[in-house]
């Protein structure tokens, strides 16, 4: 069995939050509850928390800010205009890109998109034609309402 084959499905985003409590409200308020919870002393951990979002049948896993827990990237130096990670977003589907943003920004996003951006992502065969909106959660990561599309 080959590693492609070995997959069975994606499972979660971890985040390691600057704020444990803002962060979970505003997850809940997305839909996620709490299904589980931990410490790990080993890895400076206090604490972590999974969360499902049953309906969409997705996890977010999250650590407090001083879990030192292996991640992607590096911490910023004091002369970076900015770093650079590979993880960019957390995506989720939506019904409508511009209610989702301003309801996201009621429960304490901060607005990324100024409304919904219509886009045309071609290449040489076809144009798939997208609707969506863009907020930081109160923890900082991107977000992306993206209206139903068939890539």
């Amino acid at each position: 069995m080959n590693l492609a084959e070995n997959i069975l499905a994606f499972h979660h985003y971890s985040l390691k939050v600057t704020d444990f409590d803002v962060t979970l409200k505003f997850y809940k308020a997305l839909g996620f509850d709490e299904v589980h919870s931990w410490e790990l002393p080993s890895f400076d951990l206090k604490k972590g928390m999974m969360l499902y979002n049953e309906k969409i049948n997705c996890h977010i896993e999250l650590f407090d800010k001083d879990a030192e827990i292996p991640t992607q990237g590096r911490k910023r130096n004091s002369d970076d205009e900015f770093v650079e990670n590979s993880i960019l977003h957390i995506c989720f589907t939506v019904e409508n890109a511009e209610k989702a943003r301003e309801e996201a920004l009621k429960i304490g996003a901060k607005d990324l998109s100024e409304g919904v951006f219509e886009i045309s992502l071609a290449n040489e065969k076809r144009s798939v034609e997208v609707r969506n909106s863009l907020v930081y959660s109160p923890n900082g990561e991107v977000i992306e309402f993206l209206e139903k599309v068939k890539f």
